[in-house]
């Protein structure tokens, strides 16, 4: 054979044998039978809770939208509770407000817990228009989204059970957090006071880890590897990211880093020491890296995707049930 045909014959088996390398599982876990997630249930959620109007601390939304997400988690067959508090704001100012709890198997030995914030931003204070500043977020996506897909998680469960418990907690007074037109670089410990209080008295202490969500419902939106997910549960983010490799959709969740992220995960891994991960979106083109809706009056159903409510929902559920089939 000519030599030159033969190095082109050896560099095509080569492409199609590192074609079909690139093409394997990262773990066997594509052979677990998972339930299928489905987004416009997730979606039809989101638009309910925003239906109530904005729930920001201490309005008649945020009272009402509470009740429909105790109901609804009911109705999935998911044990419920809330744990209430009084939570003071950057001003001095307090609230009552509560952290909803939803389990399911309670009586298993291991759990895992999954857990978003359901408040609203008092303030769209990250708007073009500054007129808009004193208005309070839809926040369709920053806390609705979150409530969203672990309903549906709930629904998935009820109707194909698995042997551990899955513990879901909605985290009040996330939002409240300093506005941006005060200048402080000391305002970290005045956002996510709900996980701060949980954080101090957690309602189960045999949690193997736990998954935040935050703002898993925005059109374009991409997740990337949260530093501080890193620095305290590495082994909880590699399963989530083979999990999404496995259910299809790598494209959303990249083998690439993000920022490091001020969020409910923190008390969780720094005052209650459960590993917990973030799930969270990183805009690495965006004047924001939370995306242009962000703190703004945009943040409502019109910038919601079915795409990534699938793409976050499937890769739990294929999450869930590779554990189950490791259990």
């Amino acid at each position: 054979m000519h030599k030159s045909l033969l190095v082109l014959l050896l560099l095509i088996l080569a492409a199609c044998h590192n074609k079909q390398t690139s093409m394997q599982p990262v773990t066997d876990t594509l052979s677990v039978n998972c339930p299928e997630f489905k987004e416009d249930s997730a979606y039809l959620t989101i638009q309910r809770q925003c239906d109530f109007g904005a729930r920001t601390m201490g309005s008649e939304a945020h009272k009402l939208c509470g009740q429909y997400i105790v109901n609804e988690f009911k109705r999935m067959g998911c044990e419920t509770s809330l744990q209430e508090a009084t939570f003071t704001r950057y001003d001095g100012k307090t609230f009552k407000g509560c952290n909803i709890i939803a389990r399911t198997n309670p009586s298993a030995q291991k759990h895992i817990m999954i857990c978003t914030h359901w408040d609203s931003r008092p303030w769209c204070d990250a708007d073009p228009d500054s007129a808009k500043w004193q208005q309070p977020v839809l926040a369709a996506n920053d806390g609705a989204s979150g409530v969203g897909v672990m309903i549906e998680l709930a629904r998935i469960i009820q109707q194909n059970p698995i042997s551990y418990g899955v513990d879901f907690v909605c985290f009040d007074a996330e939002d409240m957090g300093t506005p941006s037109w005060i200048d402080t670089d000391d305002d970290a410990d005045t956002w996510c006071l709900g996980s701060q209080y949980w954080a101090k008295h957690p309602h189960n202490n045999s949690i193997s880890y736990g998954i935040l969500l935050d703002m898993v419902g925005g059109q374009g939106a991409t997740f990337a590897q949260e530093r501080f997910s890193l620095r305290y549960a590495s082994n909880i983010v590699n399963k989530v990211w083979y999990a999404a490799r496995n259910a299809g959709f790598e494209d959303f969740f990249p083998m690439e880093q993000g920022g490091y992220i001020t969020d409910d995960h923190l008390p969780m891994n720094q005052i209650a020491h459960v590993p917990t991960i973030n799930i969270i979106p990183y805009y690495s083109s965006s004047n924001n890296i939370f995306g242009p809706v962000w703190h703004t009056s945009y943040d409502t159903m019109a910038n919601i995707s079915t795409a990534t409510l699938k793409a976050v929902g499937q890769t739990l559920v294929q999450l869930l049930y590779t554990e189950e089939h490791d259990n």
